[in-house]
């Protein structure tokens, strides 16, 4: 997937992270939290052209909570038409059978993001995210039928895509989520991308997810460049310098309407679907 796949017309995923694991309505009150918070903005963006949804539990005071995936999850399918479900697996200082509940929802995820390596988090956490963890839910996702969408936090973790390919546990095409950013991230600027782009394995898709202030430039260069993006309140509380943003609707928005100045279509869930490889409902 290059420039050329632009240059064809190769249709847009949009993904959007409703709520992450960290940052709650202290940082921005628009933050959605609860399931019908998070149902109700899967909806807005689902209408205005989302084909995916990633998801992270809460619990009531808006702390993490995978055990909250499954009611969530309901509550998107109730309000939503045909959205793809992504649970998160990742987390820091989460154990892996509390990861795992991603991925044991009823009915299960289509997706399930998949950490490829640690990650640095404040001055005394880190993301694990050991093989054996990533080893494990590797194996279950394919057993299941769960698309992984690779979450590489650097470009040392595209040497973990490699390993899993080696190791066969992942099936083509390949979805590599490129993240740019602060800290142990790749850092966020224009020749990093295109490095990352450059180094991915034969047969991969790249989604771009960037924090921030990186979010909008650096999504719209994905867009250019033949991959697909990633746009929502997990990732950015600001819509511009200054001025929180209002709900992950107005970020969504703002994307759908660049992609159309830049005359590339968004993919339908279906359209998705089939580009990913997952299989039709």
């Amino acid at each position: 997937m290059s420039y050329q796949n632009y240059l064809e017309g190769g249709k847009l995923i949009l993904t959007v992270p409703t709520t992450g694991g960290v940052q709650g309505k202290e940082a921005n009150p628009n933050l959605p939290e609860q399931p019908d918070e998070i149902a109700e903005a899967a909806r807005e963006c689902e209408r205005l052209g989302a084909a995916i949804v990633h998801l992270h539990g809460r619990d009531e005071r808006g702390e993490r909570d995978a055990g909250r995936l499954q009611e969530i999850n309901d509550a998107v399918r109730d309000r939503c038409d045909d959205i793809i479900i992504q649970n998160t697996t990742g987390g820091t200082g989460i154990p892996l059978e509390q990861r795992a509940k991603g991925i044991r929802t009823d009915p299960l995820p289509e997706m399930a993001s998949l950490d490829m390596g640690p990650m640095n988090r404040y001055q005394h956490l880190t993301a694990e995210n050991t093989r054996h963890m990533i080893d494990t839910l590797a194996a279950e996702m394919q057993e299941k039928g769960i698309k992984p969408e690779m979450e590489v936090f650097n470009n040392g973790h595209l040497n973990e895509v490699y390993r899993l390919i080696e190791r066969g546990l992942l099936d083509e095409p390949y979805y590599v989520n490129l993240i740019f950013g602060p800290g142990t991230l790749t850092p966020p600027t224009p020749e990093n991308m295109v490095n990352m782009v450059n180094n991915l394995p034969e047969n991969s898709i790249f989604n771009v997810l960037a924090i921030g202030p990186h979010q909008l430039p650096l999504t719209t260069m994905g867009i250019v460049m033949g991959g697909h993006v990633r746009v929502g309140m997990e990732d950015n509380l600001y819509y511009r310098r200054g001025e929180p943003v209002e709900s992950n609707a107005q970020l969504v928005e703002r994307t759908v309407r660049i992609a159309d100045e830049l005359d590339r279509d968004l993919a339908t869930p279906a359209e998705a679907r089939d580009l990913l490889g997952i299989p039709s409902r």
